[in-house]
């Protein structure tokens, strides 16, 4: 198993997910790796309230999410938020197609741990940070559009 880099500087995540035991796990996988993580959310209004209050560092979105609910459109109003979007999804080309709202997509079947490099990779790199590398299975969209510091 890899382990992250423990020094996430306590950054905030956002999970957006309609299976309920995947979020669980999700967040106390990320939990444990040190990030905070807020309330858990399967929809679109419930996460853009949770966004506008909390300015979290990450979302991580599905893409079908509950009810008619669409991840995408929710990745949209994220960005204008400036909150960047990492598409939890098995819906592989949805997440391509809508590369422009989000920095990346991490297919599912995912594994935790996989989940939890992923997250540290993409946080690392907003912040402008880069060295380790990139997660076989993370597919790293245009980052434009963020806030990203200049490399180091």
């Amino acid at each position: 198993m890899r382990t992250p880099p423990t020094d996430t500087n306590r950054k905030t995540l956002m999970i957006v997910e309609d299976e309920a035991l995947v979020a669980l796990v999700l967040r106390d996988v990320l939990s444990e790796a040190g990030y905070e993580v807020l309330d858990l959310t399967d929809r679109h209004a419930e996460a853009l309230q949770v966004a506008r209050e909390r300015q979290p560092d990450l979302a991580l979105v599905n893409i079908r999410l509950a009810g008619q609910d669409d991840g995408i459109v929710l990745a949209e109003k994220l960005k204008s938020l400036g909150i960047p979007t990492l598409f939890i999804s098995g819906q592989v080309s949805r997440a391509r197609s809508a590369r422009t709202v989000a920095i990346g997509s991490m297919p599912k079947p995912y594994d935790a741990a996989d989940m939890v490099v992923a997250v540290a990779y993409l946080l690392a790199r907003l912040d402008g940070r880069t060295g380790s590398p990139k997660p076989p299975r993370l597919e790293v969209f245009d980052l434009d559009g963020f806030d990203v510091a200049p490399a180091a």
